[in-house]
Formats: C-alpha cells, sequence, structure tokens
C-alpha cells in the first residue's frame, strides 16, 4: 500500500487536534489588558503544545515523504502514535488551568512520553517493513535523537509528581528543542525524491 490515505488521514488528525486545542482558550470578561493575564497559563500551555503538534506533523511528513509504502504494522502504530497525540488538547488544557500544577503537569508529561515511545514504535515499524536497505533507513538509521526524547519524557513524569513542575517543563522544553530544526540529513534526503 502507499502512503497516501495514511498521510491524509493523519494530516486531518493534526489539524483537528490543533483546532480543539484553540477552541480551549475562554474569552475573558472584559476588555482591557489586565483581563488576558490570568489567561497566561494556558497560552503558554497552547503554545508549547502548538509547538509538539508542529514538530511530529513535520516529522512524521517527512517520514512519510521517505516511506516507499505501509503495512498493517505501520498502520497501527501511526494510528497509537496520532491517539496520544489526540490526548494533547485535554491534557494542555487542564496544565493550563492548574497553573502547571504536578499532578497535571505529570499527566502532559506522561501523554508526551507515551508520544514519544509511539512515534519510536512507528520508525522501527517501517523500518522493519521498508528493509535495511531502504533509503529511509539509510537516511534515518540512527534513533538518538527519539532515545534521548523518550528518556528525558520519561525523567519528566517523576520530576512533576514529586513536586518539581518547572524541572518537569525544562525537560519538556528541552526535548521540543532537540526536535524544533528537522533532520538536516531528512532535509537533504527529502530534495532528492
Amino acid at each position: 500500500m502507499n502512503t497516501t490515505r495514511l498521510e491524509a488521514f493523519s494530516d486531518a488528525v493534526f489539524a483537528i487536534i490543533l483546532t480543539i486545542m484553540v477552541l480551549e482558550f475562554k474569552v475573558p470578561h472584559g476588555a482591557e489588558f489586565e483581563d488576558l493575564l490570568p489567561l497566561w497559563p494556558v497560552f503558554i500551555s497552547y503554545v508549547l503544545s502548538f509547538v509538539y503538534v508542529g514538530i511530529y506533523w513535520n516529522n512524521h511528513h517527512h517520514l512519510f515523504h521517505m516511506a516507499k509504502s505501509v503495512n498493517g504494522a505501520v498502520l497501527w502504530a501511526n494510528l497509537a502514535m496520532l491517539f496520544w497525540l489526540s490526548l494533547l488538547p485535554f491534557a494542555t488544557a487542564w496544565m493550563g488551568e492548574n497553573h502547571f500544577a504536578a499532578i497535571p503537569m505529570a499527566v502532559y508529561c506522561f501523554v508526551l512520553w507515551m508520544c514519544a515511545v509511539t512515534s519510536f514504535i512507528l520508525v522501527n515499524a517501517i523500518f522493519r517493513h521498508e528493509g535495511p536497505g531502504s533509503d529511509l533507513h539509510q537516511t534515518v538509521g540512527d534513533t538518538r535523537k527519539l532515545k534521548a526524547s523518550v528518556t528525558l519524557s520519561t525523567l519528566s513524569m517523576p520530576a512533576a509528581l514529586l513536586g518539581y513542575p518547572l524541572v518537569a517543563g525544562l525537560m519538556v522544553i528541552t526535548v521540543a528543542g532537540i526536535w524544533l530544526m528537522p533532520d538536516p540529513r531528512i532535509e537533504k534526503a527529502v530534495v532528492k525524491h
């Protein structure tokens, strides 16, 4: 099977996730700048999650641009990743509404951890499907960034639960920073395709 339907479906899910997140903003009762101040945690949560969804969409786009085809394992791995990404609006809203309190922050970190784990599973499912000689495997055979993301995401959960939500937040931001710039190996390979 080619990747066209998987990409179209995934793009729709990404768009819906972003739409749900922005709909969580409640309009303040008042017309002054001070009326916006109580919304800062919700806004910061939204920006962080928007960046994460953008990172996942960008990497997903590159990944499937390089993949030649998909099988059932790839389809299910992709659905698993989309499932966890679809929980991001809930976790984002809960964290923002509660001003980064420990348990909402830990739940947010858990959702991001599951996104990273299922992304790792997806990449490996594509590697297995396409084989070690595939263009994709040759280009991104090194999964250190993914492993680092999973590790930092793993550490962020206990940090939040132990009462260090700021430390957990910095770990989450660090993971986003790792992925903010697309992998130059993939960028070069996509241009060649």
